[in-house]
């Protein structure tokens, strides 16, 4: 299994650069990919903060990658809910993956963020 880190996936999603996104696409058919939570979280980052895409469809895409068959998400069930919990909220990512921890794994979170806390609280 091969890691796929941000600017491979974001070369993947937006074909900025042709070459390199049809080398990912390429490893895709050669080989098992994984994605990091970690990776995730920057992409998320970069493509709403530097790209500006909106938040419902920087969910969407990233639900379509994880729906390849050669690419596993780290923490799927975690990350998947904290994209439905990010198009639907204005929480940063990083509190939307506390949020999928706290529901799909049954962690408790400790926090003192408000708007976080109402939604752990729901």
């Amino acid at each position: 299994m091969v890691i796929l880190d941000t600017n491979a996936i974001l070369r993947y999603i937006l074909r900025d650069n042709l070459t390199m996104a049809a080398e990912v696409k390429h490893q895709l058919l050669l080989e098992n990919c994984l994605i990091p939570v970690e990776v995730v979280a920057e992409i998320v980052y970069v493509l709403a903060k530097v790209y500006s895409v909106e938040r419902d469809v920087v969910a969407k895409t990233l639900t379509n990658i994880a729906n390849i068959s050669n690419i596993t998400i780290a923490q799927e069930n975690v990350v998947l809910y904290a994209l439905q919990v990010y198009a639907a909220t204005t929480l940063d990512f990083v509190d939307c993956l506390l949020v999928g921890y706290s529901k799909k794994e049954g962690y408790s979170i400790f926090t003192f963020d408000k708007k976080l806390r109402k939604l752990l609280d729901k």
